[in-house]
């Protein structure tokens, strides 16, 4: 392989760099690195060993990239972003296990950014500028802060109610941008002695149900889901509080608020579903077709994304 251009003040101890790729000034590329082909590598830019780089990355000036990191195609490390390989750091500040640590492809990292060893930046996610992450970050989060959080995802859609009761009642049934994906609106009975909402088979409730579950009491930082069903339809009803709901089809993503037991959405097989900004108190009611099959949850985005593929 042959690089397209090293400035004569870079060192580059590896053999294996990709056509194409770009080192500039004052880079250390050190001898057991691997770099994919049409990369670029800004000025001051550290790439230890055993790292190993994706097509297409660019890693912009002063980033330090520790021993074990991958990073896949298309991604876009900022300026003095730290990678480190601290065990005793990490053994401290995460919950997750030491394996090398992995940006997935088209994700951006921001400028002076830390991601802490052994986590794992999901596909087309977004670390903010000066971020600290100390857990892995789903596919598509936008997430930011020190510790980091999930601020909201990338490219969604924000549909149905929104955070003030005033806002206008979207119709009773919705489609929405995910196919099958289904909004319902039903109306309070109200009574002096307090209200009641109610659905049955053909009027709000679209399957019998074979269970339910409730989600309560989730940190307002947490996010619940992060799955798939293969043959499970759902329905979601926040019965207090609010909290929002991503539908993912592998190729677009749309975002709810569920803030009124009178909105239900409606989830169908092999629909990637993730709940997150619970409010304090928020009690979510999930009604599912079928009895729990551990055989029927996708968790693995990847494992998903092949099998939609296949549809």
């Amino acid at each position: 392989m042959t690089v397209l251009s090293q400035h004569p003040t870079a060192i580059v101890d590896s053999k294996q760099i990709g056509a194409g790729t770009r080192i500039e000034a004052f880079s250390r590329i050190m001898a057991r690195a691997s770099i994919g082909n049409e990369c670029i590598l800004g000025e001051h830019t550290t790439v230890e060993d055993d790292v190993v780089l994706g097509d297409r990355v660019i890693v912009h000036c002063g980033a330090r990239l520790c021993q074990g990191l991958r990073v896949e195609d298309d991604v876009v490390i900022g300026p003095n972003a730290v990678f480190p390989n601290d065990t005793f750091v990490a053994k401290k500040t995460t919950t997750e296990g030491q394996r090398a640590t992995s940006i997935r492809r088209g994700a951006l990292i921001g400028a002076n950014a830390t991601v802490l060893l052994g986590l794992t930046i999901g596909q087309h996610a977004i670390v903010g500028a000066g971020s600290v992450v100390t857990r892995s970050v789903p596919p598509h989060a936008i997430v930011a802060g020190n510790p980091a959080r999930i601020l909201r995802y990338g490219s969604t859609l924000d549909v149905g109610a929104s955070n003030s009761r005033t806002a206008q009642a979207p119709p009773s049934s919705q489609a929405s941008a995910i196919e099958g994906v289904m909004l319902e609106r039903i109306s309070l009975i109200k009574d002096l002695r307090g209200n009641l909402a109610a659905r049955e088979l053909g009027h709000g409730l679209p399957f019998a149900p074979q269970r339910y579950f409730v989600i309560l009491d989730v940190p307002g930082k947490e996010l619940r889901g992060a799955h798939a069903h293969r043959r499970c339809k759902q329905l979601l009803v926040c019965l207090r509080g609010s909290l929002s709901v991503v539908a993912d089809d592998g190729t677009n993503l749309q975002e709810f608020v569920l803030d009124t037991p009178e909105l239900a959405l409606y989830l169908p097989p092999m629909v990637w579903g993730i709940q997150y900004k619970y409010t304090t108190g928020a009690m979510l009611l999930v009604m599912a077709s079928e009895p729990y099959d551990a055989d029927d949850y996708i968790r693995d985005y990847d494992q998903f994304l092949a099998e939609r593929a296949l549809l």
